[in-house]
C-alpha cells in the first residue's frame, strides 16, 4: 500500500489539525475487516454488604450482569463507533456466552463472518465489579473461561476460505489474536497472498494485535505491542529508559519485517517507529489518573487500521490512535469512542510542543514522500 511517510508537525501549526479532522471525517467511507479472537467481557456488578464469617470476603448483593463483545468484536465496535464500515470475522460459541454475545453487536457491525461452530467455547472473561451505593464500582476479581484447545483443523480451514472470500472488499484489515487460535501466522500468509493477487490499484494495509505470538507474524504492515509484551517477545527491561525503548523498537522493525511498529506505553504515551526516520514519542493525552485500560488496546488498533484506511501516514495514524487511546482510559469497562470525540480531543490539544525525536534516525524534511507497505 502506498501510505505517505510521517511528516513531523511544527507545534501547533494550523495545518496539522486541520488534516487530522479530515481523516476522521473520511472515516465513514471505509470499510475495515475485523479478523480475530471475539471475547465475551461479562461484567458482573453488586453492593458490598458484608464481610462473610465463612472467610475474610466481602459479601456482594448482586445488581445485574452485562456482556459486551471484547477482543476483535471491542475492535469491531470502536470501528463501527467511529463511523466507519466494518465487517467481523471470528468464532463464538453456540453456548449461553455466545448467544447474548452476538445480540449485543450494534447493527452497525456485519457478522457475516462470524462463525458458530458446535462444540466451540466462546471465551469468557468474569468481571465482578463491587462498591457502596454513592461510590464507583471497583474490580475486584477476574474469572476466566477459555477454550483449553484451538478450534479442529476443519472449522479453521473453513474460517480460512470464509474470511479471503471476501477480504478484497476492505480497505483495511485488523489481525485480533488473543491467543485462542483463531488468527494463525499461516491466516494472515493467506491473507496477505490474496490481497497482492488483487487487481486493485491500493493495496490495503494489514495490521495485527498478537497478546503472546507477535514474533511469529512478519511483513504485515504494523503492529501495536505495549511495552509489556516488547520486553516478553524480546526478553529486555524498559522501564523508563528510552535508549532501550530505541534499542527494542528498531528490532522489532528489522525482525518482523513491518512498515511501523507503535508501542504503547501507558501513561507515558505512544513511541513510533518506521525505517530510516527518527522516533515520535507522543505523550499521553488527557490525564494520566486513568480509570479503566480494559481494551483500551482495541480502541487503538481500530483507530488505527480506520485512519491509515483514509489515507494517513503512520505518524497521523498514531496521533489519532492516541487521542482515542487517551480517551477510552476514563471510561469504565469495555467501551468505545466516538468520531465526535475524536474531533474534540483533536481541537482541545494544544500540547504539540511537548513532543520530542528520537536522535537515531536521520532530519525529516517537509517533502512528501511514499513507501510501499508489502
Amino acid at each position: 500500500m502506498q501510505i505517505a511517510r510521517s511528516v513531523h508537525p511544527v507545534p501547533g501549526e494550523h495545518e496539522r489539525q486541520a488534516r487530522l479532522l479530515g481523516l476522521v471525517d473520511g472515516f465513514a467511507k471505509h470499510r475495515i475487516a475485523v479478523v480475530g479472537d471475539i471475547v465475551a467481557d461479562e461484567f458482573l456488578t453488586g453492593q458490598i454488604s458484608r464481610v462473610s464469617r465463612e472467610a475474610p470476603v466481602l459479601i456482594l448483593r448482586y445488581d445485574a450482569t452485562r456482556i459486551v463483545p471484547g477482543g476483535g468484536g471491542n475492535a469491531a465496535n470502536n470501528v463501527a463507533a467511529l463511523g466507519g464500515c466494518v465487517e467481523l470475522f471470528g468464532l463464538v460459541g453456540q453456548d449461553e456466552a455466545g448467544r447474548a454475545l452476538v445480540k449485543s453487536f450494534p447493527g452497525t457491525v456485519r457478522k457475516g463472518g462470524v462463525m458458530r461452530p458446535a462444540g466451540f467455547h466462546t471465551p469468557t472473561k468474569t468481571r465482578v465489579l463491587a462498591g457502596g451505593i454513592h461510590s464507583a464500582k471497583q474490580q475486584i476479581v477476574r474469572i476466566d473461561r477459555e477454550p483449553t484447545d484451538p478450534p479442529p483443523a476443519p472449522v479453521l480451514q473453513a474460517f480460512t476460505e470464509k474470511v479471503l472470500a471476501t477480504i478484497e472488499r476492505a480497505d483495511a484489515v485488523l489481525l485480533s489474536d488473543y491467543g485462542y487460535g483463531v488468527v494463525t501466522p499461516l491466516l494472515a500468509e493467506a491473507i496477505l497472498h490474496r490481497l497482492k493477487a488483487s487487481p486493485r490499484r491500493r493495496q490495503v494495509p494489514v495490521l495485527v494485535d498478537s497478546r503472546y505470538n507477535l514474533g511469529a507474524f512478519c511483513d504485515v504492515t504494523a503492529c501495536t505491542p505495549n511495552q509489556p509484551e516488547v520486553e516478553q517477545l524480546l526478553g529486555v527491561r524498559i522501564n523508563d529508559d528510552l535508549d532501550a525503548l530505541e534499542r527494542a523498537g528498531r528490532t522489532l522493525l528489522r525482525r518482523l519485517r513491518m512498515n511501523a511498529v507503535l508501542v504503547t506505553r501507558g501513561s507515558h504515551g505512544m513511541a513510533l517507529f518506521e525505517p530510516k526516520m527518527p522516533t515520535a514519542h507522543i505523550p499521553i493525552f488527557g490525564s494520566d489518573e486513568i480509570a479503566d485500560v480494559t481494551g483500551a488496546g482495541d480502541t487503538v488498533m481500530a483507530t488505527l487500521a480506520l485512519a491509515l484506511a483514509a489515507g494517513a501516514s503512520f505518524y497521523e495514524a498514531a496521533r489519532l490512535a492516541n487521542y482515542a487511546g487517551g480517551i477510552v482510559v476514563m471510561k469504565r469497562g469495555t467501551a468505545t469512542v466516538s468520531a465526535d470525540e475524536l474531533r474534540q480531543a483533536i481541537l482541545s490539544d494544544h500540547a504539540t510542543d511537548t513532543e520530542h525525536w528520537s536522535r537515531e534516525a536521520p532530519e525529516q524534511g517537509r517533502r512528501r514522500a511514499y513507501v510501499g507497505c508489502h
